[in-house]
């Protein structure tokens, strides 16, 4: 019996993450994807027709996991200290689990979105605003602090994104080979007492 397709596409996306984020889009192969994922190269066209499919795939697989945490932990009926604790420590756990997915995607942005643009402009524009409006509940209760909601959501980004896109700047100035989860709990806990600190 042949492997499950869904068994297959996963095991393609894993490693088309691993080689992408490693060597960009320009120096990964197919090949080099079908070596990491431990199968024929044909395999590989046989669901992704093309590298530049293939690529974009990853970097929309990885944004729509970005959007799902967003979508479990930003409701406006939770509080803001219960929804945001539970947010950031899922959003650093991926970052520990899969750096090269972060990574991959700071790659896309750094480069100027060549092959994500579109996406960005339409569908992730698009699935944002119910987490804008979340914030802006939260400003109104008093529960974060007032700002633009936009922005705010920048930063919460920015700040789980770091552990993983600055890796080795963040273990060298900790003085660390690499990051324990121990690191991560700290992490979440500052980053917590920035975005909880409430307005006078």
């Amino acid at each position: 019996m042949g492997v499950p397709r869904e068994i297959a596409v996963v095991t393609i996306l894993d490693a088309a993450r691993k080689i992408f984020s490693e060597h960009g889009f320009t120096g990964a192969s197919i090949a080099a994807v079908a070596r990491e994922a431990g199968i024929p190269k044909a395999n590989i066209h046989y669901y992704f027709s093309t590298k530049e499919i293939l690529y974009q795939e990853v970097l929309h697989r990885t944004v729509q996991e970005w959007l799902g945490d967003c979508e479990t932990w930003l409701r406006p009926e939770s509080s803001a200290d219960t929804a945001l604790r539970g947010y950031v420590m899922s959003k650093l756990a991926f970052s520990r689990i899969n750096p090269h997915a972060s990574r991959l995607f700071a790659h896309e942005i750094l480069g100027g979105a060549r092959y994500l643009g579109d996406y960005l402009s339409t569908t992730l524009r698009d699935a944002i605003h119910p987490f804008k409006e979340t914030f802006e509940t939260w400003m109104a209760r008093g529960e974060i602090p007032k700002g633009d909601p936009t922005h705010f959501l920048f930063c919460l980004w920015a700040m789980t994104q770091w552990y993983a896109d600055m890796q080795p700047q963040v273990t060298a100035l900790l003085e660390k080979e690499t990051l324990e989860e121990s690191d991560f709990q700290v992490a979440a806990e500052t980053i917590l007492s920035l975005v909880l600190r409430k307005t006078a």
